[in-house]
């Protein structure tokens, strides 16, 4: 059985991140653009990092990432390695750092901070040899990882690269000298793993150990490894259709956000959630209320458990082969609609398939457990239950009980899907 490292761990036990893309792309109405667009026309006149943090914590976020540097090569941060930067801009009259601020924020508001440093850079002439660009690459990576404290997760986007030979040994070697703990997203040495869409869905079940990753949202590309790893997944989608702020776009609904929090924290994996600040350098009015609004309605039905229990010995309820049935006392009579459980991941992700029962009826079921599955059951008054677990050696650390009022999952709009064409630009 393969088993994660604490920090893998600590990583999925933060459960909701908050992604912030934004650079020239945001004052050109772009997705992607081609490394030709002017640095100048960067100048988000009232950026405040701050406010994107206070954001990012009414949603339920424990930590950001924020696009250092997209595909177009233009970098947030003062890099010695191009011109073409914040150094270049007329924003702070080009002595700004986006990423400096940000982590400043985050420092004071006790989240952690993650940098998206894309491997394909469509502005730097390097990246025509492999060679020269590892170099350049490795050296943005290296200014990252030393300028702004500890990172809690380094994130490479793999759109883009298809085909191309990086030296991810050299580049991995920066990341594990200066930021042993950070989670690496994907590529070259990965700790975590995309979870194969950019709609923020999981699917059940949820596997941790796995033998290859997809590159992107764009191929059917992926990276076999020689050996199966324990890589949890990270469920990536915006708030908006677009990754960058455009005016003609707007936020998804609440009832939208609380199906992919279902699909993504409520099967196992972590939700990283994109808040594209605008022109202005702000996150938007209607993004920023919609945020506050999801992470009040995730608080309401999860935040307080009306009973929690803690699983007894096994033995005394019995094994059934690889079925092993474990037994939750509540205090007392407990009236409830969701139920939440966590597997013990400490020696790996083990339990395969799980039934919960009352008495002898069942009120859910499903395959993988993980660092959390969330269950809308029928509304019903237990003082106990049984979790039958498939998987040899799987184990129980909790269950909560929830009322909500709620007798139904969301769904995700139909029709509603991210694109799987490469964005025009």
């Amino acid at each position: 059985m393969i088993s994660p490292s604490p920090q893998q761990l600590a990583w999925q036990d933060l459960g909701v991140g908050v992604f912030f893309h934004v650079g020239v792309n945001t004052f050109h109405g772009k997705e992607w653009s081609d490394g030709t667009l002017d640095a100048a026309s960067f100048d988000p006149t009232e950026l405040d990092a701050a406010q994107w943090v206070e954001v990012a914590r009414s949603a339920g976020a424990r930590y950001v990432v924020v696009t250092a540097k997209h595909h177009d090569g233009f970098c947030l941060w003062p890099t010695r390695t191009t011109d073409y930067s914040v150094a270049s801009s007329p924003w702070r009259g080009g002595r700004g750092d986006v990423v400096g601020e940000l982590a400043e924020a985050c420092r004071a508001a006790g989240l952690g901070l993650g940098v998206y440093l894309s491997p394909w850079d469509r502005h730097a002439p390097e990246y025509a040899d492999p060679e020269v660009y590892t170099r350049l690459y490795a050296e943005q990576l290296r200014e990252l990882c030393t300028w702004y404290g500890p990172l809690v997760e380094l994130w490479f986007d793999g759109a883009g690269s298809e085909g191309y030979a990086y030296d991810w040994p050299a580049i991995m070697a920066v990341a594990r000298e200066h930021q042993p703990d950070a989670m690496v997203f994907n590529m070259g040495d990965p700790t975590i793993r995309w979870v194969g869409n950019e709609d923020g869905l999981a699917s059940d079940p949820v596997e941790y150990v796995v033998d290859h990753t997809q590159m992107s949202n764009y191929t059917v590309v992926t990276s076999e490894f020689t050996e199966a790893l324990y890589l949890p997944p990270e469920c990536d989608v915006s708030i908006r259709r677009g990754w960058f702020w455009a005016p003609d776009d707007e936020p998804k609904s609440l009832e939208h956000l609380l199906a992919i929090y279902y699909r993504s924290v409520g099967l196992g994996a972590n939700l990283l959630l994109n808040l594209p600040p605008d022109v202005r350098g702000l996150i938007p009015d209607e993004d920023a209320a919609r945020v506050r609004e999801l992470g009040a309605e995730v608080e309401r039905r999860f935040g307080t458990p009306v009973a929690a229990g803690t699983p007894s010995d096994p033995a005394p309820a019995g094994h059934d082969g690889d079925v092993v049935t474990w037994t939750v006392r509540f205090d007392g009579p407990v009236e409830l609609d969701h139920l939440r459980l966590r597997e013990d991941l400490r020696e790996g992700q083990r339990a395969t398939a799980h039934t919960v029962r009352a008495g002898g009826r069942v009120l859910a079921s499903g395959g993988t457990v993980g660092a959390g599955r969330i269950h809308l059951v029928e509304p019903v008054t237990v003082d106990g239950l049984t979790v039958e677990l498939a998987g040899d050696g799987a184990r129980l650390t909790g269950v909560e009980a929830f009322r909500t009022g709620v007798t139904s999952v969301p769904e995700v709009p139909a029709g509603y899907l991210a694109p799987t064409d490469y964005p025009e630009v």
